[in-house]
């Protein structure tokens, strides 16, 4: 018998081991490439990947793990895109006005409406790297009166001097015309009250709104990143937490943005609320530092210089604006900055990672309205938050009755 066989026949157990470490080293970056594709190309493909890697190795590990891998990309990024331009997704018209019309003239019938909706131009960030438009509000019509003055309008802001290719699409909602709604995902957040755990939840938006439908975006952070609280139509599904920021909607309709301490005593008259980590910018000044003692803020167990997508919603001084984002590669800094730059005095940052942040509108096709992603490369189903039930919260936006 040869000497470098073994009694069965089969190679000797190091050079066994050596194939299996050598095989191991070719497959192991192409099944991580693999799922690192399918999760940016397929959303729940990474929300599912990290949700079972936390039952097996914990969310601690999980974070540390997302935070190394945002890491990696975010350092190459910045070698081989480095001399990338910023990008432009749409043309601005160079016809728009820089400010609101005037007016409308009174009449015998009753008082004016109130004038169009168009927020002021901001520019961009920083002259020395924008895209053509960056900074400039561009009208997002109402595809079942696109005849009227729009209620939403979009623009680009590239919030991030060191970094190009960080995007940061937001939208202006008009709230003299239009309503914000909160509604609980089937699973999300995972209730923490007997009241909270009895409470059915439909996870879609209610029929007699979808007629109204002007878009949709998400919520925030799942109940094990944080425990920030919720409460909807009178309960409480997690009680408020000390250090989160609190949006909230009161009896006469009303928008608010602040921190718990400020609304606690009176959380019951609000028609909903939902905590955030705590407030980005506050009656205009941007938080002191980006941190949580339980889950270091801005990024659920990530930290707030993690370079990841997220959103974030913030409020204009007179509270007649809502300002809602989505981004690329951004900071926590950087979208709270880029939020500011807009026009919110307030900001609160929502959701982040790649599958879960998008702003839907809701166009018809076919007889049936369906939901579609405002901007390039959010993903999201077709029957999602109308027919098909949403596990996480989110946010949607009706026209006002007139």
């Amino acid at each position: 018998m040869a000497k470098d066989k073994s009694p069965a026949g089969r190679p000797p157990f190091r050079q066994r081991l050596k194939r299996f470490l050598l095989w191991t080293a070719i497959a192991t970056p192409i099944l991580v490439g693999a799922l690192w594709f399918a999760a940016h190309r397929f959303p729940w493909v990474g929300a599912l990947f990290a949700d079972t890697l936390r039952a097996i190795v914990g969310t601690e590990n999980v974070s540390r793990l997302e935070d190394f891998v945002y890491g990696l990309e975010d350092r190459w990024n910045q070698w081989w895109r480095k001399d990338e331009a910023p990008k432009a997704y749409w043309d601005v018209p160079s016809d728009e006005p820089e400010e609101p019309p005037p007016p409308p003239a009174s009449s015998d019938d009753g008082p004016p409406p109130p004038p169009p909706f168009h927020p002021a131009h901001v520019g961009p960030f920083t002259k020395a790297l924008a895209a053509q438009g960056d900074g400039q509000w561009v009208p997002v019509r109402d595809p079942a009166a696109p005849s009227l003055p729009a209620k939403m309008f979009k623009t680009l802001i590239h919030p991030d001097p060191g970094r190009p290719w960080a995007e940061l699409f937001v939208v202006a909602f008009d709230l003299r015309q239009v309503e914000l709604h909160l509604i609980a995902g089937r699973a999300e957040p995972v209730a923490q009250t007997p009241e909270g755990k009895a409470y059915e939840r439909a996870g879609l938006i209610p029929a007699d709104h979808q007629a109204q439908l002007l878009a949709g975006f998400n919520g925030g952070f799942k109940a094990q990143h944080g425990r920030w609280g919720m409460r909807i139509d009178g309960v409480t599904l997690i009680p408020g937490r000390k250090h989160g920021c609190t949006i909230g909607k009161k009896p006469d309709g009303a928008l608010t943005i602040a921190p718990w301490q400020d609304l606690e005593a009176t959380q019951e008259d609000l028609s909903w609320w939902r905590q955030t980590p705590p407030c980005m910018y506050l009656a205009d000044k941007r938080h002191g530092g980006l941190w949580d003692p339980d889950s270091k803020g801005w990024g659920a167990a990530l930290e707030g210089d993690t370079v990841i997508r997220r959103s974030a919603l913030g409020l204009s001084q007179d509270r007649e604006t809502l300002f809602i984002s989505v981004s690329n590669h951004t900071s926590a800094r950087a979208i709270a900055d880029g939020m500011h730059h807009a026009g919110a005095v307030d900001v609160a940052q929502l959701d982040v990672n790649w599958s879960f942040p998008r702003i839907v509108t809701f166009p018809e096709e076919e007889g049936k309205r369906v939901s579609k992603s405002l901007f390039d490369g959010f993903e999201v189903a077709p029957d999602e938050y109308l027919r098909e039930p949403c596990d996480r919260d989110f946010f949607y936006v009706v026209k006002k009755n007139p």
